[in-house]
């Protein structure tokens, strides 16, 4: 079987493609959640990785989680309440886990359907474009289950309370001129241009030195559960460490010389 994760590399930026178009991508087994897991713990890894971009194989983005598994209770969805209950802490929400606490910037450019946990596999990156072909929705409610995932925490704090709310206890759709308006995506373009538009918004971020985008990403991560003062205590530190860098020498040099900065990854 293919991969789980298909995985291309320019330069400093990586692009990573879910690849099972004929399941519409959806997160269906455990090594499928091991293969975004171990991903992670690669890219974290490898501080010449200074952006990823994340997208799906086919017509989809990610469809979340098998329905006909949940339908035959088999799988990712066998077991007693109490199985069920560990399978989801030591399975699928792995993925928040990994993805959002990691640090090297990631984009997601959605090519179609992000629907349940792949809207909120969405959210759980830092910026999102999408086709015009691409839709949304929150849809657990509509098999009777809620967001397992982590959709509950995500979404909110990409969106606001009110229209999560809306999303969430609905279950309903919204394309992608909605989800723009939304404040969902930052850009919305032909699916032919998805792609290449994504991995120029990952180019730019991994023109800037990559300890500056990866300390950045983590403030703005803690920033959503901390006060100022400790967040300014936290500012501190990081910027202490930031200007003892390589990399910020060189680009000060570069912006003081008008020339492009020789970015040695440390």
């Amino acid at each position: 079987m293919e991969p789980f994760l298909i995985v291309e590399r320019d330069g400093p930026v990586v692009t990573a493609t879910l690849n099972r178009p004929d399941q519409r991508n959806a997160i269906s087994t455990q090594d499928d959640v091991l293969a975004v897991e171990r991903f992670c713990a690669h890219v974290a890894a490898d501080m010449s990785v200074r952006a990823v971009v994340l997208t799906g194989a086919g017509s989809a983005f990610c469809a979340g989680g098998n329905v006909k598994d949940m339908h035959g209770r088999t799988g990712m969805f066998a077991g007693s309440p109490y199985a069920l209950r560990n399978a989801y802490r030591a399975g699928i929400q792995r993925i928040p886990m990994a993805l959002y606490e990691l640090e090297v910037p990631v984009v997601a450019a959605v090519n179609g359907p992000a629907i349940g946990a792949g809207l909120d596999l969405a959210c759980m990156c830092d910026i999102r474009i999408a086709s015009d072909k691409a839709k949304f929705a929150e849809s657990f409610v509509k098999l009777g289950i809620v967001p397992g995932d982590g959709g509950a925490w995500l979404l909110p704090r990409v969106i606001g309370m009110a229209r999560a709310s809306l999303m969430t206890l609905t279950g309903d759709m919204i394309d992608a001129a909605k989800a723009l308006e939304y404040g969902l995506l930052s850009e919305v373009v032909s699916s032919d241009d998805l792609l290449s538009s994504a991995q120029a918004i990952a180019q730019r971020i991994a023109a800037n030195p990559g300890h500056g985008t990866r300390l950045a990403k983590r403030l703005l991560r803690e920033g959503q559960d901390m006060k100022l003062a400790p967040l300014l205590e936290l500012s501190a530190a990081y910027q202490a460490l930031a200007h003892h860098t390589e990399d910020h020498h060189e680009a000060v040099s570069a912006m003081l010389e008008k020339r492009p900065a020789a970015l040695q990854d440390r």
